[in-house]
């Protein structure tokens, strides 16, 4: 079987390991810190065992650069800065030499996009990300994109939709506190359930996929209406509603640029050509199923 090596051994990099883990002999990704290291490596996701190692972005240590020599797929989730992709600036002549590597998946965003005043966009939107985090997205994937071209090796992009799934969800915001029905009149987001990002990364890597994807469920919906859901599954009142007026005062810069955009995400793309059936089409399958899981949420 194949070895998969991860570049960030982040949310979505984990859930995919613990679903679709067995497909791999070997399981191989990246953090920050030793310490992270360790306790990955010890544990592993879901009952797979993963070795992880430490990459800062800042340097290429041996050990990282021995491992990609060995890859087949690599699923690549590690946050760019306006330096560009640390995984490019660091490995891509390593990447590039690698004659068994078969493929390579790059986790992106819809942010990408930009603002659409509530409009319909698909593959074919031109990108014009408001967000410095965005452009900086945007620029790795196109640094990947030429990438791809130089070498010949496919690399399909995934701009992901607001993820959520165990742990970070409206179900859990409630139960701690945290959740906040703030009501900006037109605003609507599309969401992606982790389990079905691991699903279109398992998708991408069996098709060899290239190319970009969005990778979201098929019901754009306000906020509020999801914590209103929410709520109702716990049974309990949802929190009272708070106007975006009022909120923006103590929001931070991050929260801003999510509310200061708005668009509905088409994802046929994500269906016809990867193949993918959504397991969660929208919030309130996802959040049932959530709740069907038991506490904690």
């Amino acid at each position: 079987m194949p070895a998969l090596f991860c570049f960030g051994l982040g949310y979505s990099a984990e859930h995919y390991i613990a679903e679709f883990g067995a497909r791999f002999d070997r399981i191989i990704g990246t953090v920050r810190t030793r310490d992270k290291a360790a306790a990955i490596t010890a544990r592993g996701f879901g009952g797979r065992t993963v070795a992880a190692l430490v990459f800062d972005g800042k340097t290429a240590p041996k050990d990282v650069a021995a491992a990609m020599t060995t890859a087949d797929v690599v699923l690549v989730s590690v946050q760019p800065d306006e330096t560009g992709d640390p995984a490019l600036i660091r490995f891509s002549e390593t990447i590039a030499a690698n004659e068994r590597l078969a493929t390579i998946v790059y986790l992106s965003t819809i942010g990408v996009y930009g603002d659409h005043g509530g409009a319909w966009i698909d593959e074919t939107t031109t990108p014009s990300p408001l967000a410095t985090r965005s452009r900086e997205r945007l620029a790795a994937e196109n640094v990947w994109r030429q990438f791809s071209q130089r070498t010949g090796k496919p690399v399909a992009i995934l701009r992901l939709s607001g993820i959520y799934g165990p742990g970070q969800n409206a179900l859990a915001q409630l139960s701690n506190g945290a959740a906040k029905r703030i009501v900006k009149p037109g605003q609507v987001f599309n969401r992606i359930h982790v389990e079905d990002i691991a699903q279109a990364i398992d998708a991408a890597f069996a098709k060899c996929a290239d190319g970009v994807f969005n990778v979201s469920d098929d019901e754009p919906a306000p906020a509020p209406d999801v914590i209103a859901y929410a709520a109702r599954l716990l049974g309990i009142e949802p929190p009272p509603e708070i106007s975006y007026a009022d909120a923006e005062k103590t929001m931070t810069a991050m929260a801003k640029s999510f509310y200061g955009e708005v668009k509905r995400v088409r994802n046929t793309k994500m269906k016809t050509g990867l193949g993918v059936a959504l397991r969660y089409p929208a919030y309130r399958e996802g959040l049932t199923a959530l709740l069907a899981r038991g506490r904690p949420f």
